[in-house]
């Protein structure tokens, strides 16, 4: 019988948040893609094994210990502190040839929420590259119009640049934040005031 995991519902943003940015690809980990598929990574990764002629290169790879340690150090977790065997990761492409080769009904379900969501990626990220084009035109038109004016003083300038700065910073997310490991103990009530710090005050004041 099948040692198979239970999963619960998920959503197509929940499949986004798995995909990685790996050698310039989008590519989902070997644990996440088997937690999002309702089974073990031991399993997953024995099914691609014995099926490998249909996971060429561009299907599926293995990560290196350098680009490992350097998404452990992006996303603090201690899920992978005792993790031996560097992860193997799979594309769009492969992702779904790892639910063929499962042939679960839970793996065939989520296939559809993956692929679901690598679209989405590429359309998110096709309008801030057109958007990004957009900036350098018209950035390109400006200067060449302020050097055709001499109206256009350098204090304007700077702050023109300035705005499409700010623009280009805006169409780059932020990285994740780190998430603490352990607990964060709060045994003070913010919400009441310090007593020590208004005696302070009070003595300070004239």
């Amino acid at each position: 019988m099948a040692n198979t995991i239970k999963p619960a519902p998920i959503a197509t943003e929940a499949v986004s948040d798995t995909i990685r940015l790996i050698r310039g690809q989008k590519v989902i980990l070997d644990a996440d893609l088997a937690a999002l598929y309702g089974v073990e990574t031991r399993r997953l990764n024995e099914q691609v094994r014995r099926n490998r002629t249909r996971f060429p290169e561009d299907f599926i790879f293995d990560m290196t210990e350098d680009e490992f340690a350097n998404l452990k150090s992006q996303i603090a977790t201690s899920s992978w502190g005792g993790k031996r065997k560097l992860p193997m990761v799979f594309t769009e492409h492969g992702a779904i040839m790892a639910a063929t080769v499962l042939n679960t009904p839970r793996a065939v379900e989520v296939s559809v929420y993956v692929v679901r969501a690598f679209v989405q990626l590429r359309e998110l990220m096709a309008g801030h590259r057109d958007l990004s084009k957009r900036l350098d035109d018209l950035e390109h038109k400006t200067e060449a119009l302020a050097l055709s004016h001499d109206t256009f003083s350098r204090n304007t300038r700077a702050q023109l640049k300035q705005v499409f700065d700010a623009l280009r910073e805006l169409m780059t997310p932020p990285d994740p934040p780190k998430r603490p490991i352990g607990f964060l103990i709060n045994d003070k009530d913010s919400s009441k005031p310090d007593k020590k710090a208004e005696i302070r005050l009070k003595r300070k004041s004239p």
